[in-house]
């Protein structure tokens, strides 16, 4: 994720991860407020989807850039955009992903990812960044893993980082998010 496109809340220019959980101190007790989220039990789509992902991820930039080629791909369909313009922008936002995956120093950095039924969890040389489900558009699939679309921005999972299981408790997820869109 760019570092201008990383979740913030509106009107706050702290990270979300600081603003997820508010703590109350009242007499020996500590109580949680966290956002409500509107989304189906995951128990309906199997013990797959149940068990949290762990695994950790270090990005090549020909990988970055092959995701962000088909996503962009994508968003040019979808939207009808028609030859010259659809390859201009395509070749445009390819090349943009690119340069800020350079200079971020992306391919330096090993990030590590925790998926469960609360959201997800990534850690990386620039802190812990939560993701709750909420902020989660969809799971797509691509040629070279999946690629979680968020409401700002994207998280590439390249498919070599996951175990067989790790994959279908992924495709779980996926469609427990289509679920939660409809």
């Amino acid at each position: 994720m760019l570092r201008f496109n990383h979740p913030k809340p509106v009107g706050s220019r702290k990270p979300i991860a600081v603003l997820v959980q508010h703590h109350h101190d009242q007499r020996n007790t500590i109580t949680l407020d966290t956002p409500h989220a509107d989304i189906p039990a995951l128990h309906n789509t199997g013990d797959l989807a149940l068990m949290p992902l762990e695994f950790s991820v270090r990005y090549s930039l020909f990988e970055y850039v092959s995701f962000m080629w088909q996503h962009a791909h994508h968003l040019i369909r979808r939207r009808r955009i028609h030859a010259p313009a659809s390859w201009y922008m395509l070749v445009k936002s390819t090349w943009a992903s690119a340069f800020h995956f350079v200079t971020q120093g992306r391919s330096r950095h090993t990030y590590a990812f925790t998926i469960d039924r609360h959201g997800i969890v990534r850690t990386g040389p620039g802190g812990v960044t939560l993701i709750g489900w909420e902020d989660v558009s969809a799971i797509r699939s691509y040629a070279r893993g999946r690629l979680m679309v968020l409401k700002r921005g994207t998280l590439p999972i390249p498919a070599r980082c996951l175990t067989r299981e790790q994959s279908d408790g992924l495709a779980a997820y996926a469609a427990w998010v289509r679920e939660a869109a409809h």
